[in-house]
């Protein structure tokens, strides 16, 4: 899944899901988890802290564990990487407390209950964002953050940090770098989904802030049909603007890995390519079929580097023998930073100043920082679609992430 992935998820994720009993922590697994005693490194140690006088520290994982949807795979290598961050860290000090909501508001509720009634000091998940706003109350009485893996903004806030990509920070970039390569006049063909009704503005607001130029809007529903229809008045507009001496110099294209295969064909019959007109779109064309799309080629889209999750998934795939979700980076960095925080003294050791810091948090998305809003915000880089393989023509920032841009969505399926 893509990152690379409110959490409402499109059709290629949305299951439904029992609630399934939440006593003790959930050990089911598609495949095979980190064994209880020992470390990535091989070295032995116990899965609980020593019997010491010193209080360890207790990092709940609460995400949709049980049964064979698609939510649950993910979770279940989601919670595979957050054991590995753990076992590379191998501090004993440390103990995880994972539970299993269900995939339910109501579950993630008795999740939240039973972790902080452990001693949680902390929250990583839900996934869901329905589920993240059920528990923020339960989590803010008891004073312990919640890092949620939805990519909701609107679940985000009152001690709820949100871990996941916003697509206003892609939008805005991808927009901006076009414009600092000339790009004025934008076109836009976005879906009429929960996604597009999000995106469309963050486009509006990009291609104004660059100083830009709208021609032209259009949307399309997820049927063969609607999609044409739209392209055609799309590719219409950018003619009519060729002909009358002032063309369209791109066309944004958030579309999803399923929709891109409809797509691609439409506007390669059309005559549109990035030859012509620039192909502008999110990191939801950060998938392995990309490079294939003949009319994509030359396209740019803003997304973290991929090196690190190639070497990521690579240590990911030696440790478990299976290639790990695209969200598993979430867990994985979420974790990482907990760790981080748990090395300072004291109780206040998750408080939000410390989760907002301004340096951020360095994972292997590259650098995350968490606002006072909640949302996160990522330095983000641009790349290009060749033949056969995308490559980075604009690196991420260094150092710190940019300030969060309000209000927007993810171009993952929301959830």
């Amino acid at each position: 899944m893509n990152r690379r992935r409110t959490l409402r998820l499109n059709p290629r994720t949305i299951a439904s899901m029992a609630v399934l009993t939440l006593a003790g922590c959930a050990q089911q697994s598609i495949s095979p988890s980190l064994p209880q005693t020992a470390s990535i490194g091989g070295k032995a140690g116990p899965a609980q802290p020593p019997d010491t006088k010193a209080k360890a520290t207790k990092i709940a994982l609460i995400l949709p564990l049980g049964g064979y949807s698609e939510p649950a795979q993910i979770a279940r290598g989601m919670k595979q990487a957050a054991e590995m961050a753990l076992f590379e860290a191998d501090n004993p000090a440390i103990q995880l407390i994972t539970k299993d909501d269900g995939g339910t508001p109501q579950g993630a509720m008795a999740a939240t209950d039973a972790a902080l009634s452990e001693g949680a000091e902390i929250i990583l998940g839900p996934l869901f964002g329905k589920s993240a706003t059920a528990v923020q109350p339960i989590a803010a009485k008891a004073n312990v953050p919640v890092i949620a893996f939805s990519n909701d903004p609107a679940v985000a806030g009152r001690g709820v940090f949100l871990m996941s990509f916003l697509a206003s920070e892609e939008v805005h970039r991808v927009v901006s770098f076009a414009a600092d390569k000339g790009k004025r006049r934008f076109a836009g063909l976005i879906p009429d989904t929960a996604y597009g009704k999000t995106v469309e503005p963050a486009f509006r607001s990009a291609v104004s802030k660059s100083g830009g130029e709208l021609v032209a809007m259009e949307t399309y529903t997820n049927d063969a049909t609607s999609m044409l229809a739209s392209a055609k008045k799309v590719v219409e507009a950018i003619k009519a603007a060729d002909a009358a001496g002032s063309p369209i110099d791109a066309l944004f294209v958030p579309a999803g890995q399923d929709q891109l295969a409809q797509l691609g064909p439409l506007l390669a019959y059309a005559g549109l390519s990035s030859g012509k007109l620039k192909l502008l779109g999110t990191s939801a064309w950060d998938v392995p079929m990309i490079a294939r799309e003949d009319a994509l080629t030359g396209g740019w889209f803003a997304a973290s580097d991929p090196a690190g999750w190639k070497a990521f998934a690579e240590k990911y795939r030696r440790t478990f023998g299976t290639a790990p979700p695209r969200l598993a980076t979430l867990s994985y960095d979420a974790m990482s930073m907990a760790l981080t925080l748990a090395a300072q003294p004291g109780p206040a050791r998750f408080a939000p100043e410390n989760l907002t810091r301004t340096q951020g948090f360095s994972g292997v998305d590259g650098v995350v920082r968490l606002s006072a809003s909640g949302l996160s915000a990522r330095s983000l880089a641009v790349l290009e679609i060749e033949k056969y393989r995308t490559v980075v023509i604009d690196a991420a920032p260094a150092g710190a992430a940019p300030q969060a841009v309000a209000a927007s969505a993810d171009p993952k399926p929301q959830l």
